[in-house]
Formats: C-alpha cells, structure tokens, sequence
C-alpha cells in the first residue's frame, strides 16, 4: 500500500515541541489501524536546511512550490516566534488551497494567528492561546472561538501552544489512525499520566495487534 503523506511545515525557530506528538505517532505504524498508511514529510518555503527553537538542523523534504494537494492527507503548521512577525505569509496561501480543498490542515500556537491574519478563522469556529491573542491580528471571526485546548471544525484542527497532547489527539481523531478504544487510553495517559490509563492503553494496544479485521487490513 502506497503511505499517504503528512506534511510538517518547517522554518527557521519554530517550535518544534509543539507537533511532536503528533508527527511521533503518525510516523510510527506500531497500534495504528492500518500500520504505515500516513508518513511524516517535511516542507519549507525552500529546500534549504532549518534550524527549530530548540536547535535542531532539518532538511527539508520538499520545497513548498513543489507540495500537490493530491500527495497530500493533511498540513501541520507548528508554532514559532516568527508567526507574530507575520512571517510565513507564503504558507498561509497553500493552507487556504488546502482547506478549499477538503484536505485538513492543523494549527498550533503562532500558526492560528498566521491562519487569523490569512482571513482563514473569519468563517471557521477555532481557538488559540487565547481569545485575546488572536484579536489582536485584527481578523473578523472573533465570536466563532472556543475556550478549548484544541478544537476541530469540519477540517481545521486548531490548538493552544500549550496543548501539544490535545492537538495530536484531534490529529490522530481526523486521520482515524488509532482505533477509539485506543486514542481515548493514549489521550488519557499522556494526559495524566494516571496508571490507570497506562492499563487500558496495554488492553487495548494488545486487542488492536490481535483484531483479524485489523490484520486484514494491513
């Protein structure tokens, strides 16, 4: 079976803590539904190596001119300091592509402002860091933001800088990449680190690898 790609939109200081759950888990095929359908690619305005906030050096996969919706499953922006500056404005336009589209794009962080400043939250019920935060980019969809950590509207995933846990949940919901059983007890152990989530993610890891309609499916 031909992997569907997952874009990761990456530049210079953004925050790479912010998406790495959720990269983490789709690149990884062990408990995933239909193991090794999604895999992560990296795109950047050009092919020139980036350096994240936390000092990583990532060459990117492809250049942003070369990205097609059609190789495509899903966008993630992550955050980053050069969002606020009004940065990556080049991206923006390929998330609109994408959105019109039907093909889902996630936001965390500086990125929802990004999206807010595009014109892209005036029509889509979304949320940020805070109700504040986005109005303060000037965008028209103020009464369509939610108090939540993270929020998805139809193919918009949206997310708080300080919820990368939240946004890869929604993630992994709109991918359908785990079954629910298991995203619930992953959700909940990452959560909380409650041990009590740790045995339902083991019970329900250990039914996923032995479900014949799962193994069909590989």
């Amino acid at each position: 079976m031909r992997p569907q790609y997952v874009h990761l939109y990456v530049f210079d200081s953004l925050s790479d803590w912010e998406a790495s759950y959720a990269i983490a888990g789709i690149n990884n095929p062990q408990f995933q539904k239909n193991p090794g359908i999604y895999r992560i690619r990296s795109v950047a305005i050009t092919r020139a190596p980036v350096v994240s906030m936390g000092g990583i050096r990532i060459q990117p996969d492809l250049a942003l001119d070369e990205l097609s919706l059609n190789d495509s499953a899903m966008l993630i922006l992550p955050g980053g300091i050069t969002w606020d500056g009004g940065k990556n404005s080049e991206v923006i336009e390929v998330a609109r592509e994408f959105l019109d589209s039907g093909v889902p794009a996630a936001a965390i962080c500086g990125a929802t402002a990004g999206l807010a400043r595009g014109g892209l939250l005036d029509c889509r019920r979304h949320t940020s860091n805070s109700r504040e935060y986005l109005a303060a980019t000037h965008y028209r969809g103020t009464e369509l933001y939610e108090d939540a950590l993270a929020f998805t509207d139809n193919n918009l995933i949206t997310a708080a800088g300080t919820a990368p846990v939240d946004f890869a949940y929604h993630i992994f919901r709109r991918l359908d990449i785990y079954a629910p059983p298991l995203l619930e007890a992953w959700y909940g152990l990452f959560k909380t680190g409650d041990a009590e989530y740790f045995s339902a993610f083991a019970k329900a890891a250990d039914e996923s690898q032995n479900n014949p309609a799962d193994s069909m499916q590989l």
